[in-house]
């Protein structure tokens, strides 16, 4: 009597479980990051957006490839728009800075055309003052010892210019030319302090109106530093070698690097 022995069937081993997760991330951080990117204010978030799902979009396919995940579809998707975050993240940056850029320039010229330079009429022999902002005729240098006075209460003065010989250590003089110091005060007669900072005397003489070059050496200023409290002064002495035959020295003063004040200029005699 035969009996018939059943084998038990093998059992095939389970399907491993697709990992999809990545890709899925990756479009849906890529779809935000796309959005925020519309929106130039928005462009650091679209580029960090751009950044995580370009590299999530990039594992997942490589899972594709594997045979790991079955979303290829959706991660190359999260890819690409990965990429079009971070392009967008630059053309974003790009104007927004330009806009900010262009504000502050219009800033800078809206205080500019606040304060305007021009000449007084020097009286009875005192120090003259032109007060900016008013009308004045700006046509005209200042003469020597005369203000130029801006709105918020800042004055700038130059004195008349004094023939030196500079010492055998001094640079900026050239044989056969003339030396001439000149004394600039600002005062801050206004409620603010004044940063000093980048003002500097420009000079000019002889028919041509070349630059006369500014002398440098021994208790010779070269420029303004430092802040002028309000109610203080600060006073420097500057230098400059003009031809021997110049009969005009013209300086010119922006105070603060024309920030906030136009350039005054002073005509002043020498020869």
């Amino acid at each position: 009597m035969s009996h018939d022995t059943q084998l038990p069937h093998p059992q095939m081993p389970a399907p491993a479980a697709m990992r999809n997760g990545l890709g899925t991330a990756a479009l849906i951080l890529g779809i935000i990051g796309t959005l925020s990117g519309l929106i130039p204010l928005f462009f650091w978030l679209a580029g960090i957006l751009g950044v995580i799902a370009l590299i999530l979009g990039l594992v997942g396919t490589g899972r594709v490839k594997r045979g790991e995940a079955n979303n290829k579809g959706v991660a190359v998707t999260g890819t690409i728009l990965g990429l079009a975050s971070l392009v967008l993240s630059v053309v974003g940056a790009v104007i927004t800075f330009t806009a900010v850029s262009d504000a502050v320039d219009e800033i800078d010229k809206s205080l500019k055309d606040t304060a305007t330079t021009a000449p007084a009429t020097p009286g009875g022999g005192s120090k003259g003052k032109t007060d900016q902002g008013k009308g004045q005729d700006k046509t005209k240098a200042l003469a020597a010892d005369e203000t130029a006075a801006y709105d918020d209460g800042l004055e700038v003065t130059v004195t008349a210019p004094k023939a030196f010989t500079p010492d055998e250590f001094a640079v900026g003089h050239t044989e056969g030319n003339k030396a001439y110091k000149v004394t600039v005060t600002i005062e801050n007669k206004g409620k603010k302090a004044f940063d000093t900072a980048g003002t500097l005397p420009n000079a000019r003489a002889g028919k041509d109106g070349a630059d006369a070059e500014m002398i440098l050496g021994e208790k010779l200023d070269v420029a303004f530093e430092g802040s002028v409290l309000p109610g203080k002064k600060v006073t420097k002495t500057f230098a400059f070698d003009a031809p021997a035959d110049a009969k005009v020295l013209t300086v010119e003063i922006e105070p603060g690097m024309g920030l906030a004040h136009d350039a005054a200029q002073w005509d002043l005699k020498i020869g």
